[in-house]
């Protein structure tokens, strides 16, 4: 029904993800890193930074926006604060360009591994939990479009 558009399953991602932060000893270097990532991310038009888009939950304010092309779920996403822009970019990463049915089916477990839900404070973890429940709903609207 639906084709994937990214050639990487989302496991296969997230398994890249684990062993890229397998090689920071400590957390400095892993927040470091995640800045970096959100600093790699493309920046969000401004058209985008609306309301409509702006993810509930979060204390920070992160603007996903979604569009569906090819089977698969396009993301772009942007955030005012550096920690959550690079975790948002880490979800973008992972989900991004993938089935909708696939979202939805996905166990997230790179979070856990790469220690990001212990080491996060309780607001963000909730924004993370936000994040992704706002793109689960993005998938579940373009599986029952298309």
């Amino acid at each position: 029904m639906f084709e994937r558009v990214s050639m990487k399953s989302i496991n296969d991602i997230q398994n890249e993800i684990i062993e890229e932060f397998e090689g920071f000893t400590d957390w400095m270097d892993r927040y470091a890193y995640i800045i970096d990532l959100g600093n790699e991310l493309p920046a969000l038009a401004e058209e985008y930074k609306t309301p409509d888009n702006l993810i509930d939950g979060c204390q920070s304010r992160v603007w996903l926006h979604a569009t569906y092309s090819d089977g698969g779920i396009n993301l772009e996403a942007d955030s005012d604060a550096i920690i959550v822009k690079g975790i948002v970019s880490l979800l973008v990463r992972v989900l991004g360009g993938q089935s909708p049915q696939d979202i939805l089916d996905a166990d997230l477990y790179f979070i856990d591994r790469i220690g990001l839900h212990e080491h996060l404070s309780p607001t963000r973890s909730n924004g993370l939990v936000a994040m992704v429940k706002q793109i689960r709903a993005y998938a579940l609207a373009y599986s029952v479009q298309n």
